[in-house]
């Protein structure tokens, strides 16, 4: 009798010991939150705005300032702190923004840390924990991503974020350190992510990579880019459905 063929699942996972996940957008959703809390925060302080126009600004206006931050083009900054000062310049642009104290601003800001996680993350998380070793590995700041898996209810065994370093992804110093804290080498971990620059970042590097499709990321009039790449190990629609693909 023959033996039996290793399953490709099982060739590709092999050695595989530690996950690592990007938070934002890949496993909690930024912009129904945003829409959701900054609704309630203009109705609360008597005003009428554009909550989907204002997420988008704002998510821009952040990843230009992070971008100049990885150029080192500017210092580098918490994540934090690159929201609210993003937040100032968007609300140059409307209206009711002067009406808003530095108190305001700082709690209207404070929901980057109270984002919503998607309806498969969780149970995911779970699933997959049970086989690996999980961890973030995110560019928010380590009080914020402490927050956002307390606040979601997502299971890790340990929280990393670039800001240990003061960097951020696609930095290959940010993926070493990861490595390093969990002792292992790159083709022991994978790294799971929606945003393709993590992936590509990671691949480099010799991690296996995984990408979570999220093409309501940047909401449902802005499509987001969940094409199929060549060097991705895995693609999956969800959380839960990258545990079934990985047996967990």
């Amino acid at each position: 009798m023959s033996a039996e063929k290793e399953s490709p699942v099982a060739s590709q996972t092999e050695g595989l010991k530690v996950l690592f996940f990007d938070v934002q957008g890949t496993l909690v959703d930024f912009y129904s939150t945003i829409v959701q809390e900054g609704g309630k925060f203009s109705r609360l302080h008597g005003f009428q705005a554009d909550w989907s126009l204002i997420t988008e600004q704002w998510r821009a206006e952040y990843r230009n300032q992070l971008d100049q931050v990885i150029k080192q083009e500017r210092p580098w900054t918490t994540t934090d702190a690159i929201y609210r000062d993003a937040l100032d310049r968007v609300l140059t642009e409307h209206s009711w923004g002067n009406s808003l104290s530095p108190t305001d601003r700082d709690e209207l800001s404070s929901v980057w840390s109270k984002l919503i996680p998607w309806n498969d993350s969780a149970q995911g998380l779970e699933r997959l924990r049970a086989r690996y070793t999980t961890s973030t590995l995110s560019n928010g700041s380590m009080a914020s991503v402490l927050r956002i898996t307390k606040h979601g209810g997502l299971p890790f065994d340990a929280i990393l974020t670039a800001e240990l370093i003061k960097s951020s992804k696609p930095d290959p110093k940010v993926y070493q350190m990861a490595l390093d804290s969990v002792g292992i080498k790159a083709h022991q971990a994978m790294m799971v992510a929606c945003h393709k620059y993590d992936l590509s970042a990671a691949k480099k590097l010799g991690f296996k990579v995984a990408f979570i499709a999220r093409p309501l990321e940047f909401g449902p009039t802005n499509a987001a880019d969940t094409k199929a790449e060549p060097y991705f190990d895995f693609y999956a629609n969800s959380v839960n459905e990258l545990a079934s693909i990985l047996g967990a």
